[in-house]
């Protein structure tokens, strides 16, 4: 390749998605452009490209067609595949056939920035152009030293016993290579999710880290993304759709929010760990999957088992192997470097000249209890910098913190007529009705597609948060 920046090809027939990707990536990379595939494999005829960044599900020419064109070239580009929801095994099947990597839509430009710079660093082609990239996936290594990440930027591990967060990182280094269940266990918000990544990372597993936030899906819902359907199984089920237990298959599936589910799950998922078997639904053939299961909650299971809200020989199938979690007023020392890494990550998301915080700022964050944890810490510091004036966050930036902290919030009961609870489970059902044709589901509701993308990263942030 001439030129000093990666070459990177960006292939949407969305014209409001395809616009702001390239806007977004034209900063570090030499970006081209196509509204569809049939467009995108003539382009890759007459020129080479690093990273082929595509759609996956497009009239015309498909996804699919496009990582063949990109396959037969000479410079072999690492494709990245872009896909709904709901046609996940469809990537899968394309990852199988040479894509690097795919991600999900409504698309989170800085998890998709991480993705296509680790694409770079893992082509020996494209050496020479990963320091031109400012590629953010060097500390992506899967050693000992440098292990875990919570987004965009790494966590090492803790070097003195007397850290909180120690013995935690040497335990789940230490049972990474088997196979046994793990149980996660702390407050919301503590860190649950990237310690099951670091597990999944630092085994020898070859497949794929699955995880899913139980707490977010009704009980028919939260079935049918565990073991999937078959075809008619179910009103608009037009065609089989894999479950995340068959998507672990030689990988990871991590349950959240496990403290949830209610009985009859309880007991098909007891079933499940049993035999490493189950059927789709409708369907009666029995699929095996080779997973290893980590869960997490920040209820007392044991407590629920006593008074009978929780099976007792599930509770010991899940917790083969305990990690308790100190919530973050027990670990101040990580805030400073917490807050270095979301700045990074928001300033970039929000395109704002944010690049530190000055100590009495720090000081400030450190003095509070954050009784919601990383997330909590999370949204103040994205709050911080969208509404920034200065490259550096100052102590008038901090909003007001509730001083009433060091009790972990309770959850405020439901309403069944809240309207925004109302809202999600019209959401949630449209989409199951629609087979998670998200156009459909759009015109179903009566609002735009590009309002559904927007409700659905809401409720994703909401509800299946990543720390």
């Amino acid at each position: 390749m001439s030129g000093k920046r990666p070459a990177l090809l960006i292939v949407d027939d969305e014209f409001n998605t395809r616009e702001t990707l390239c806007e977004f990536f034209s900063r570090k990379f030499e970006v081209a452009d196509a509204g569809n595939g049939s467009d995108a494999v003539k382009l890759l005829q007459e020129r080479d490209f690093d990273v082929v960044l595509t759609d996956l599900r497009m009239p015309d020419a498909d996804g699919m067609s496009v990582l063949d064109a990109a396959s037969s070239k000479a410079c072999r580009p690492k494709c990245v595949m872009m896909t709904a929801y709901g046609s996940i095994s469809d990537a899968v099947a394309a990852m199988k056939h040479g894509a690097f990597d795919f991600i999900t839509k409504p698309i989170k430009l800085a998890k998709l920035e991480e993705i296509i710079a680790a694409a770079l660093k893992s082509s020996a082609t494209a050496k020479d152009n990963v320091k031109a990239a400012g590629s953010g996936a060097e500390n992506a290594s899967k050693g000992t030293d440098v292990s875990v990440r919570v987004p965009d930027f790494p966590f090492t591990l803790p070097s003195s016993p007397s850290d909180p967060m120690y013995q935690v990182y040497r335990t789940a280094l230490t049972v990474a290579p088997s196979k046994s269940n793990i149980l996660l266990l702390g407050e919301s918000g503590t860190g649950k999710e990237v310690i099951a990544r670091y597990i999944h990372d630092n085994s020898k597993r070859v497949g794929l880290f699955v995880p899913i936030h139980c707490a977010a899906l009704s009980p028919t819902l939260l079935e049918d993304e565990l073991f999937g359907h078959e075809k008619g199984a179910f009103t608009n089920a037009v065609s089989m759709r894999r479950g995340r237990f068959e998507l672990a298959d030689h990988g990871t599936i991590f349950l959240d929010k496990i403290g949830e589910i209610d009985a009859a799950t309880q007991v098909k998922l007891l079933r499940v760990l049993e035999t490493r078997s189950f059927e789709r639904l409708g369907g009666t053939e029995t699929v095996h999957s080779d997973f290893r299961l980590l869960a997490a909650t920040n209820r007392d299971l044991k407590a629920m088992v006593d008074k009978g809200e929780f099976r007792e020989d599930l509770y010991y199938r899940l917790s083969v192997v305990d990690l308790h979690l100190p919530p973050l007023r027990e670990r101040k020392a990580e805030i400073g470097l917490l807050t270095e890494g979301f700045i990074k990550e928001f300033a970039r998301e929000n395109m704002k000249d944010v690049s530190g915080i000055s100590p009495e700022a720090l000081r400030k964050l450190e003095a509070y209890d954050w009784p919601g944890n990383i997330r909590e810490l999370r949204n103040c510091v994205e709050k911080m910098v969208v509404l920034a004036a200065g490259k550096i966050l100052q102590a008038s930036d901090v909003p007001v913190l509730n001083t009433s902290a060091g009790v972990e919030r309770k959850s405020a009961p439901v309403d069944p007529l809240n309207l925004e609870n109302s809202e999600k489970e019209l959401i949630r059902k449209a989409l199951v009705e629609c087979g998670n044709n998200r156009a459909a589901a759009a015109r179903k509701l009566g609002i735009s597609r590009r309002t559904l993308y927007r409700k659905l990263e809401i409720l994703e942030q909401e509800d299946g948060d990543r720390v």
